[in-house]
C-alpha cells in the first residue's frame, strides 16, 4: 500500500539530510550551505516545510518575511533582516529529492505551503527561479514581476510573486 506524502515542521536533525537534497537537485554554488539550512530550521521553522513520502524526506520549501522585500539581497538567505511579524514572505528554497521528482510533489509542496502562508495572515508570497520554471509558477497563480538583479550561481533569475 502507497502512503500518502505527509507534511511537517522540520527538527534540527532533519539539516543534513535537506542540505543534500538541495546540494543534489541545484547546480553548482546555487544550494544553501549545511550552515544556512541549520539557521533557517532553527530560527523560522514556520516557514521551512517538509514533504515525507514513504517515511523520507522527499521535499521541502523554506522562508523568511521581510517588511521590504529585495529578492537580490544575499544576506536574506542567511536571516539577517528576516522578521517573522512581517506580512511579506521570502521562498529560498522549493526543493524536491531528484530521485522523487515527476510524483506532483512540488505542486503539492507550494499548495500546502501556501496554505499555511495564507493561516499566519501573511499577505504576499515572492520567489525568484529559472526561466524553465517561470511557467510553472505562472500555473500555480504567481505573477511575473522582473529579471533579477541577482547573479546567485552566475546564471539569470526571475522575480515572481502572489497576493494571499
Amino acid at each position: 500500500m502507497i502512503m500518502q506524502p505527509t507534511f511537517r515542521q522540520p527538527v534540527p536533525g532533519d539539516a543534513a539530510y535537506c542540505f543534500n537534497i538541495e546540494t543534489s537537485a541545484y547546480e553548482g554554488d546555487e544550494a544553501a550551505t549545511l550552515e544556512k539550512i541549520a539557521t533557517r530550521i532553527a530560527e523560522y521553522p514556520e516557514g521551512f516545510l517538509i514533504l515525507e513520502a514513504e517515511g523520507r524526506i522527499a521535499g521541502f520549501i523554506n522562508s523568511g518575511c521581510a517588511f521590504d522585500v529585495v529578492m537580490s539581497d544575499e544576506e536574506f538567505k542567511e536571516l539577517i533582516g528576516h522578521d517573522p511579524a512581517a506580512a511579506n514572505v521570502v521562498i529560498m528554497s522549493v526543493v524536491v529529492d531528484p530521485a522523487e521528482q515527476g510524483k506532483g510533489y512540488s505542486k503539492l509542496l507550494m499548495t500546502e505551503f501556501i496554505r499555511r502562508m495564507t493561516e499566519m495572515g501573511k499577505k504576499t508570497i515572492h520567489l525568484m527561479c529559472r526561466d524553465h520554471h517561470v511557467a510553472l509558477y505562472e500555473k500555480m497563480g504567481y505573477r511575473y514581476i522582473k529579471p533579477s538583479a541577482s547573479d546567485h550561481g552566475g546564471k539569470p533569475w526571475h522575480e515572481m510573486m502572489m497576493d494571499l
